[in-house]
């Protein structure tokens, strides 16, 4: 059952990020692996961590394809869903890419400076394929991309037994884990495959865990490197990508998902218990947060989270993180359940409060959080599938750094400079150049500034 709390029971842990143990030394290892053993390295892991070893480790075009029109035929109703999913992301990733904007502007008389949001030319993203295949992170990692301007997208995402080789597997008693079908076609999540197609990607591999994103890190003779790299994944995943950082950009360090709500007396018991449990399914160690001032509205979620949890087909994954991670904070006031939130900084924050000039003051007061979803009927799963919004976001508290994955993560923002000679502007910043360069005793900087002024050597 969830814990219901006072404000002043709150531990300072809870503002803490969250660990789960280090994976650093096993995943150091692979990288290695990787980077001096390229294909090689690949297929030794997969074989080991896998269900199937393809002979080749890209997907073609024609497979992807093959999954889109089986996914349009079979499953209308996701194939559309998908499809819109797809429209609205890109909209609104477009609508940010606009926001970005080159410009030049004369600072003083003849000092031109200016910017320019540049693409970068190869993007990797990684797609996990676990308990649940994640086909709407396909979503959400390839749009932003796209509408970046980025020359080249590939996805890498892990391997599945190719269905011309099922039978082959099933009779040698192959293609389960630890005990991969070696040499087969390359094929992953039917979804998945169908999703990148739609979405625009470019090439897509079979090969998954930290081994795929050393691959686009440092490239092998199948796997371009690439220059940034995003996406979801397990905590090895997550270690590989903290450790190339610098060696190719990464979107962020993806902990366990959590959400923060701040509901009042007129909040719906129903919908706010849905709304955590839809959180709880995630993940045995995802973190479900209600902050009221309402203790009466506290203890009906905390009844309807045992009257829904019961019919969940994800029961058993929910009620470990609802027992384990799960609180209701019963608060004095909602300010007071915002300055929880903002300590917190969550991945995301609902506001459960009805409109008014009492959630416009909450909502400015808010500054923490991943994303942010107004107002009872405003549903955190819009975020995550089907409202524009990127719902690769910030956890662990790291959302008081950072946001969430967006067109700017595959932007470069540069920026120049143009003088026109003999200006008083380009004069006073020659000057001032001359006399910076003699204070950190760097004589040739002070050098090239004077003899812009017509002073000699």
């Amino acid at each position: 059952m969830i814990k219901i709390l006072n404000a002043n029971q709150v531990e300072d842990s809870f503002f803490e990020g969250r660990d789960f143990g280090t994976t650093i030394d096993t995943v150091r290892q692979v990288l290695v692996d990787v980077k001096a053993r390229k294909d090689q390295a690949l297929h030794h892991y997969a074989a080991q961590f896998d269900v199937s070893d393809p002979e080749v480790f890209e997907i073609p075009v024609a497979t992807l394809k093959a999954a889109a029109e089986k996914m349009q035929k079979e499953t209308p109703d996701l194939y559309n869903s998908l499809c819109l999913s797809r429209d609205l992301a890109l909209d609104f990733a477009k609508k940010q890419r606009e926001s970005f904007t080159d410009f030049e502007t004369e600072l003083r008389p003849g000092l031109f400076t200016g910017q320019k949001n540049i693409p970068v030319e190869k993007a990797g993203v990684y797609v996990p394929a676990g308990r649940f295949p994640l086909v709407s992170s396909v979503v959400m990692t390839i749009t932003p991309a796209v509408a970046a301007g980025v020359d080249e997208v590939i996805l890498c995402t892990p391997p599945r037994v190719h269905p011309d080789d099922m039978a082959r597997a099933e009779k040698e008693g192959l293609g389960k884990f630890g005990n991969a079908l070696k040499g087969g076609k390359p094929y992953a999540d039917e979804k998945i495959m169908a999703a990148a197609y739609l979405c625009g990607v470019n090439r897509v591999f079979a090969c998954g865990g930290s081994q795929a994103i050393a691959a686009m890190a440092f490239g092998t003779e199948s796997i371009p490197k690439v220059d940034v790299v995003a996406g979801p994944g397990n905590k090895y995943v997550a270690e590989a990508k903290k450790l190339v950082y610098g060696t190719v950009g990464i979107d962020m360090i993806a902990g366990p998902t959590e959400v923060f709500i701040i509901a009042d007396s007129s909040a719906n018991p129903v919908w706010v218990a849905a709304d955590l449990l839809a959180q709880a399914e995630h993940d045995v160690v995802a973190q479900p947060i209600l902050a009221t001032n309402d203790r009466t509205l506290a203890q009906k979620v905390s009844d309807e989270i045992e009257r829904q949890i019961q019919t969940l087909s994800t029961k058993e994954t929910a009620r470990k993180s609802i027992d384990t991670y799960g609180i209701i904070i019963v608060t004095d006031t909602l300010e007071e359940a915002v300055e929880i939130a903002n300590r917190r900084a969550p991945e995301h924050l609902e506001l459960a409060l009805e409109a008014g000039a009492q959630r416009d003051k909450l909502q400015n007061m808010a500054r923490d959080y991943g994303s942010m979803f107004i107002g009872h009927g405003t549903a955190e799963v819009f975020g995550d599938y089907a409202a524009g919004l990127n719902h690769t976001l910030p956890t662990s508290g790291s959302a008081r750094f950072t946001g969430g994955l967006s067109v700017r993560m595959f932007l470069k923002t540069v920026t120049t400079l143009r003088v026109k000679e003999g200006e008083k502007g380009v004069k006073d910043s020659a000057v001032a150049a001359g006399f910076l360069g003699d204070a950190e005793g760097l004589a040739g900087h002070a050098r090239a500034a004077r003899l812009r002024l017509g002073q000699g050597v």
